[in-house]
């Protein structure tokens, strides 16, 4: 799959990389009620959390708010989790390579589950690209990895 990206002028942005993901939630479960989530991500030496939103209602997309910040001190931020009540509630490895083809960002992501792409830009490009890759719209997935995870059996 890189090899296929690579031929379609996407250039590389980030050699691949591990990174470990921890999922947050209160004891009520109220951010997976909402499909929402609270996630720390590990990636190399950079740490960030970040909050996404419930998807958005599109057939083809999984659109929803996102937004993450770099954390500096990631035990201090997992001490205020614990003091607001979170805990942690999914684990998940992966390791990822990134690439960018004009506004596109495209990531080859190798998990427990399988090997995945992922596509961030606007709608028009994704398809365009995933068609250019051979993928039919059928074969377009808009689970996360905790539902592919879970899903197949997985741990994270």
């Amino acid at each position: 799959m890189r090899q296929a990206i690579l031929r379609t002028g996407a250039k590389l942005e980030k050699e691949r990389y591990p990174e470990e993901n921890t999922l947050f939630d209160l004891s009520s479960r109220v951010l997976t009620a909402k499909k929402c989530a609270l996630r720390l991500r590990r990636a190399g030496r950079k740490v960030f959390l970040t909050f996404k939103g419930a998807p958005q209602k599109s057939r083809r997309f999984k659109v929803r708010e996102e937004h993450e910040t770099e954390v500096r001190n990631e035990k201090a931020l997992r001490r205020i989790l614990r003091g607001l009540g979170f805990v942690a509630v999914f684990r998940y490895k992966k390791s990822r390579t990134t690439f960018r083809r004009g506004r596109l960002r495209i990531s080859l992501d190798e998990t427990a589950a399988g090997v995945f792409c992922e596509f961030e830009g606007e709608r028009s490009d994704i398809v365009r690209y995933a068609r250019i890759l051979g993928f039919s719209s059928p074969e377009l997935i808009k689970q996360d990895y905790v539902q592919i995870l879970q899903d197949r059996g997985k741990e994270g």
